[in-house]
């Protein structure tokens, strides 16, 4: 209790030098929470917006579809097994068929993946429903991005031509009827979505698909020959793959802010210990042990992480309700071209587990470091201690 209040005193003593320090490490804590939390509520939403919009509770691969490898795609479909048609028909399923195409908008070409899906279906977020229209084109929805990226709006009509299962080649018209605007980029970059029996038809491939998606909190609904289920876990591997990197990437602006602080509490307790060789000398003779006068010198510096922690509450608690609330805009037009699932508003999510983390890491650094300068007090000779002498 002594060497805290001592402490303390001392603290109050440093006048300036303690406020500069503690507003150095107290605005460390809040930016690395909120760097944290703004990669936590990222995290959060691309998933969500991912499972939402194109893996649902899991999909059923068919055994030769890879879709890193564009080669794969012509032989990746079969007839749906009985058990997914009673899956499908329950409405805990939605076959999607693959092929490449070619869309030829203003006499460009563009290649294109041309994916047929049910317009009925409910499973994933994808405006389905508008592909439920009776014209003589063939009806499309695009995503924002592929429809700026091709100078292509609703109404207007595109020449597509494919391949079908014999290997002949077949063009015709199709009409865009809807574009919608999605954070994610796998159902939006270069595809182009159409009603499953006119692309079957298309392509000669009645009653096939190529993948499955799966309801969420269906999952895997039986192992089936052919084909192969992917989980949620395996389909969002990349994306927190990438995440990790992601907060790899900001301990560098951790350290960088920590460097900043603990550096000034060091030369703080150097500088602290040359100046008080005096009182360092007096608290020995009148009867403290060195290892007590690092212990006071330990002390004081750790409370610098207290002190910092508290004026930290006070001006960054409301600064993270406000930013929960309106969120951080990440100014992106188009998210679509980083190739990551990225909203044009991220909402951070501060878990009390990463507050209480992220106090006691620096605690316990600012306290280690503290504690360095201290050790030398431990080679002073008790004489030269009382006459005031540190070697």
């Amino acid at each position: 209790m002594l060497a805290l209040k001592l402490a303390i005193r001392n603290l109050m003593g440093g006048k300036l030098r303690t406020v500069l320090n503690i507003l150095v490490l107290s605005f460390a804590y809040v930016m690395i929470i909120w760097y944290k939390g703004l990669i936590s509520g990222w995290a959060e939403q691309a998933v969500q917006d991912t499972i939402n919009w194109e893996i649902g509770g899991g999909q059923y691969w068919h055994e030769k579809y890879d879709p890193y490898d564009p080669f794969t795609i012509e032989d990746s479909h079969a007839p749906i097994p009985e058990l997914m048609e009673t899956a499908i028909s329950k409405g805990i399923l939605t076959p999607i068929l693959i092929s490449q195409g070619t869309i030829y908008p203003d006499g460009r070409v563009q290649s294109v993946s041309i994916k047929g899906v049910d317009p009925n279906q409910t499973i994933i977020d994808l405006p389905t429903s508008h592909l439920n229209i009776d014209i003589d084109a063939i009806p499309a929805i695009l995503g924002a991005s592929m429809a700026k990226n091709n100078k292509l709006n609703v109404g207007d009509y595109v020449s597509v031509r494919w391949r079908d299962v014999n290997g002949t080649f077949d063009a015709a018209e199709v009409q865009i009827v809807h574009i919608f605007k999605v954070n994610v980029p796998t159902v939006d970059t270069g595809i182009l979505w159409i009603p499953i029996e006119r692309h079957r038809e298309m392509v000669q491939l009645p009653g096939e698909a190529s993948i499955f998606v799966t309801d969420k909190g269906i999952g895997n609904i039986g192992s089936l020959k052919g084909w192969d289920f992917k989980d949620t876990d395996f389909l969002l591997t990349d994306f927190f793959d990438m995440i990790k990197m992601k907060n790899i990437g900001g301990s560098v602006m951790y350290i960088f802010l920590l460097l900043l602080a603990l550096i000034a509490i060091f030369d703080t307790q150097v500088l602290s210990i040359f100046r008080r060789q005096k009182e360092i000398g007096t608290h020995v003779a009148l009867g403290m042990t060195q290892g007590q006068v690092i212990k006071l010198f330990t002390i004081e510096g750790s409370m610098y992480a207290v002190l910092a922690a508290i004026i930290g509450a006070i001006y960054g608690i409301p600064f993270f309700i406000w930013q929960a609330k309106i969120g951080y805009n990440m100014g992106i037009e188009d998210a679509s071209q980083m190739g990551l699932a990225v909203s044009d508003v991220i909402y951070p999510i501060y878990s009390l587990g990463l507050i209480i983390s992220t106090v006691l890491i620096i605690f316990i650094v600012t306290t280690i470091v503290s504690y360095l300068p201290a050790r030398r007090i431990s080679k002073l000779n008790p004489t030269d201690a009382i006459r005031g002498k540190i070697q």
